[in-house]
């Protein structure tokens, strides 16, 4: 049996081609799909099914293309309710193709449709040999409850605690676990940077398996529920309607640094995907600061939002279409084009350039009394240390949170190493804040240079715990 694992950093999303007897079953697809028909084509497999393990919030699946293209069927839990043909599967519903089984366990509670399937290879064993657990069960996490409109967290926790019990954890120990993604995704809290576990190894590590009860359990998962970003629920209604195939989407067009102040000028956005240096070094006025090295477009999602005209600032053509193809990933289509010559265009028409120095942490305590010092990660990481008289202002609410800052001050903001950091500027700047500052590094190299931070409960301190981190950078 063939079984590979696609893991998309940018979005810590993982697929699967499963294989067998010369026919492919994809699990969860991202939306440029090429990498599937590579696959198969290399195996001699015939790509026959599409299978999704619930209606994804976080990104634009690629069912619908996989299947036109493949001439594939998919496959659906059956309280998903989507919009175009699809096979609805039910607890026990098997698929067989060569040595391989795929057999369909409804485990309602991250969603209501959604599944997990259950891999068996005939040529090792009758036996279960490993599980795709979809959003339902991570490595070290469980899926959020809070996802299914028309129900509350506890009624989701409630389903998502029996689908573990009394499906999922009757599973062998030996039992391999694959979920649909990894750490840095916002549809869990606690998840590890592994890309696979085994259901024993779950049983006994992963912290919200530890609950004795189910009163606990949902106690446990709808306490300090992470931000749930507003194009979720956009992205899920989406992939249950069918989304715009990628190839049809229209290439960005070239546009003047005049043409680019006009759609800005309409309401666009300039986003600006360089790194942070460069950005502070001269930008646009009121461009958005997204690098494309972290988790892009899933930033730009939360920051920018769906539905809103792009116009894109890169280093070079082919950056400006992987940036162009990671914005569609997570549905942001209305990309109107890209400036032209990227920065050099624009000092060439001589139109007013803003900058965001870049600073060290020595620049930081040394000025620390002038400064206004905003952290913009999460809470859980601010708890594991922070820097004394700083304000937590996490990223996904910074720009709903900033009355109370002093526009004539100066603004310094940091994250864990700077790419949070480098965002949280760009949305200061163009909120009408001049002196603002990006601080290098983050909290890491204040940590690294012995700088004392403050940990609640705890007296001032050289050295902070590790946070639990779900967000790079």
């Amino acid at each position: 049996m063939h079984f590979q694992q696609f893991y998309l950093g940018c979005l810590s999303h993982a697929s699967y081609v499963i294989g067998s007897g010369g026919v492919a079953a994809v699990v969860d697809p991202q939306r440029d799909v090429g990498i599937y028909i590579e696959d198969a084509t290399r195996q001699g497999l015939e790509i026959r099914y599409v299978i999704e393990t619930h209606l994804h919030a976080d990104f634009i699946s690629g069912h619908r293309e996989l299947a036109a293209m493949t001439g594939a069927a998919i496959y659906l839990g059956s309280q998903a309710g989507a919009g175009f043909p699809h096979v609805a599967v039910h607890d026990g519903d098997e698929l067989r193709f060569g040595d391989c089984v795929l057999r369909f366990l409804e485990t309602p509670g991250h969603t209501l449709e959604s599944i997990s399937i259950v891999v068996i290879d005939l040529a090792k064993s009758p036996e279960p040999d490993a599980v795709l657990t979809g959003d339902t069960l991570f490595i070290g996490d469980v899926g959020r409850p809070d996802l299914a409109p028309g129900l509350t967290p506890q009624q989701l926790a409630g389903m998502l605690y029996e689908s573990l019990q009394t499906k999922l954890m009757t599973l062998p120990d030996s039992v391999a676990v694959f979920p649909a993604h990894g750490a840095g995704s916002l549809c869990g809290r606690q998840m590890s940077t592994e890309r696979s576990s085994t259901i024993g190894q779950q049983r006994a590590e992963n912290f919200a398996l530890q609950a004795k009860t189910k009163d606990e359990f949902v106690r446990l998962l709808t306490a300090e529920l992470p931000e749930r970003p507003g194009y979720f629920a956009q992205d899920a209604e989406l992939n249950r309607s069918g989304p715009t195939p990628l190839a049809d989407l229209p290439l960005p067009e070239a546009l003047s640094p005049h043409a680019v102040l006009e759609i800005q000028h309409a309401g666009g956005v300039v986003l600006d995907t360089r790194s942070s240096g460069q950005f502070g070094g001269g930008h646009v006025p009121s461009a958005i600061h997204i690098g494309l090295s972290g988790q892009f477009a899933s930033w730009a999602g939360r920051v920018i939002g769906l539905g809103q005209k792009i116009v894109l600032v890169a280093e070079d053509h082919d950056v400006m279409l992987e940036a162009r193809t990671r914005l569609a990933r997570v549905g942001m289509e209305e990309v109107a084009g890209y400036l032209e010559e990227g920065m050099a265009g624009w000092y060439s028409a001589g139109l007013a350039v803003a900058e965001v120095p870049q600073v060290t942490v020595q620049d930081v305590q040394r000025e620390m009394g002038h400064l206004q010092v905003v952290d913009v990660r999460q809470p859980g990481e601010w708890e594991s240390g922070h820097l004394e008289h700083a304000t937590l202002k996490p990223l996904g609410k910074l720009a709903d949170t900033l009355s109370d800052l002093d526009r004539i001050r100066p603004v310094a903001v940091h994250c864990k190493s700077g790419y949070r950091s480098s965002i949280g500027t760009s949305i200061l700047k163009r909120a009408g804040f001049e002196n603002v500052v990006n601080v290098i590094g983050g909290i890491d190299a204040w940590k690294a240079c012995g700088l004392p931070v403050v940990v609640p409960g705890e007296e001032k301190a050289p050295a902070a715990k590790t946070a639990g981190v779900t967000e790079a950078g």
